[in-house]
């Protein structure tokens, strides 16, 4: 029977060789030629610099190897658009946004959604500012 110290040991060593192999796996595309079918349009995806999440599942274009550019319909004016490549970079890598998040408005809707959200806190804390001004009096 091993102590509780060997086998906290022993389990920590079983999760670091997993997750060194869980990292060479997502680096490296795997076979040649996936690297020779590589759209022209395509944007190399680094994993290392994901958000960390906590799924079994490994995203499309983490297994890809790869961005490409995905089409999508604003959730507000319905008009067709495409999320491009370089965006979808930005947005996993540098922003850390939530690797199973997708593009649903357009940039004009984006702005409109922006703005009446900064408005409706704009409201909300003046409304908050008054009722403590009346509580203090």
């Amino acid at each position: 029977m091993k102590s509780n110290k060997q086998r906290r040991t022993e389990l920590r060593e079983l999760r670091k060789r997993r997750k060194e192999k869980h990292k060479t796996k997502l680096i490296t595309i795997k076979k040649r030629q996936d690297r020779e079918k590589i759209p022209l349009d395509a944007v190399l995806c680094v994993p290392n610099l994901l958000a960390p999440n906590n799924s079994y599942d490994v995203p499309s274009f983490v297994d890809r190897g790869y961005y490409i550019d995905i089409p999508f319909e604003c959730v507000d004016c319905q008009k067709q658009e495409i999320w491009l490549a370089a965006r979808q970079k930005w947005w996993y890598e540098v922003a850390k946004g939530d690797v199973y998040s997708q593009a649903r408005r357009c940039n004009p809707c984006r702005k409109i959604e922006r703005d009446r959200k900064i408005e409706a806190r704009r409201v909300h804390l003046e409304g908050f500012a008054k009722k403590l001004n009346l509580k203090n009096l």
